[in-house]
């Protein structure tokens, strides 16, 4: 009997690569960047119920046809700008921290910062949970070197983000 070769999604050591199709009108920001974090609208679970929503990192854009290819990918480490916002006062943010590897973060809606979506925020600026993106990890033993990163005044870094993706939980 001769032994088949398995297609990749059958046999890679770091799971199914996940890049969907996602229309535009079903994302949190219906005017999406290649390269930039997304996250899905989902009715059924909408913003500040606090449960897991779909987030992942843009790859391509189809303007002709509205729709965004989108990798789901679990634990996909990309380079994303992050917002160094704890807190958020009454519109405006008030309290920063120094980012550092292993923290948590957050798809921040607030967007107060042109082309940034991603921040340690909890919730965004109407006091309403952020859905969890993933985690900062180091990108290089020379970025584990630079952490931690923005101190505690208002910043953006860039940073190495592990996705939390499809499947990967609350």
């Amino acid at each position: 009997m001769t032994e088949a070769i398995r297609d990749d999604y059958q046999v890679s050591s770091e799971g199914a690569v996940r890049h969907w199709e996602i229309p535009y009108a079903r994302l949190e920001d219906i005017t999406p960047t290649p390269s930039f974090p997304a996250a899905v609208a989902d009715d059924a679970a909408p913003p500040g119920t606090g449960l897991p929503q779909l987030c992942g990192t843009i790859l391509t854009v189809d303007a002709t046809n509205s729709v965004a290819v989108i990798d789901f990918t679990c634990s996909m480490v990309y380079m994303h700008n992050v917002r160094n916002v704890t807190t958020y006062g009454t519109g405006v943010e008030t309290v920063w921290a120094a980012m550092d590897i292993g923290y948590i973060v957050y798809y921040d809606r607030s967007a107060l910062v042109a082309g940034v979506y991603l921040s340690l925020a909890a919730a965004d600026n109407a006091a309403v949970a952020n859905p969890k993106f993933g985690w900062i990890v180091p990108w290089s033993d020379a970025d584990a070197a630079n952490y931690p990163k923005g101190g505690v005044t208002a910043s953006t870094q860039e940073c190495a983000v592990m996705q939390m993706g499809a499947g990967g939980g609350a």
